[in-house]
């Protein structure tokens, strides 16, 4: 059987099929996990976020229309379940508390360590810019999206979104910068 995308998936979903939502859950529950454990660090919340996100397609599958990405409609959803979350308990965005990196099996104890360190200052300086700033980096740089799809989730331009992305990526190059010095 020939795989479908996940803008026919979702059309299918809009039209009646609701079984397919279970087939997009399977396909990015993981990535939309990640994009809230990367902002929160907190592995309940976010797996209880990524629930609500495909509560709320399902209420909404009347209003997706398949003519841009699903990836932009998907995290645009996400980042609104996580905005009335906060809002509904009356809290302030938590801040990101780890960042996860890659490290090969071949390299040394002191490079590990080295890299370990340089990761605890990121996370400290992610955490120290504010929650829009962490989000367009987490999406541009973790979740690997293009601006196109990043400009549409967060309700801007492709070039407003590169702007943003920018100027945050230079905001937390000055704090790693002033935490390095001290």
């Amino acid at each position: 059987m020939q795989q479908l995308t996940d803008n026919a998936l979702m059309l299918k979903v809009k039209s009646g099929d609701l079984d397919k939502l279970g087939l997009l859950y399977e396909r990015h529950k993981k990535r939309l996990f990640g994009f809230f454990y990367n902002l929160d660090h907190n592995s309940g919340l976010s797996e209880d976020l990524v629930q609500n996100v495909f509560v709320r397609m399902l209420k909404y599958r009347h209003t997706y229309s398949g003519d841009g990405s699903f990836l932009s409609w998907m995290f645009s959803m996400a980042r609104n379940v996580r905005y009335d979350h906060y809002k509904k308990n009356g809290q302030k965005y938590t801040d990101l508390s780890q960042v996860e990196y890659r490290m090969g099996d071949d390299e040394t104890a002191e490079v590990k360590m080295e890299r370990k360190d340089n990761v605890s200052i990121i996370q400290r300086a992610m955490m120290q810019l504010d929650s829009d700033k962490r989000e367009v980096l987490v999406l541009s740089k973790f979740k690997e999206m293009k601006f196109s799809e990043i400009g549409k989730v967060l309700g801007c331009s492709e070039g407003a979104a590169k702007v943003k992305a920018h100027r945050a990526l230079k905001d937390l190059k000055q704090i790693v910068h002033s935490m390095q010095i001290t």
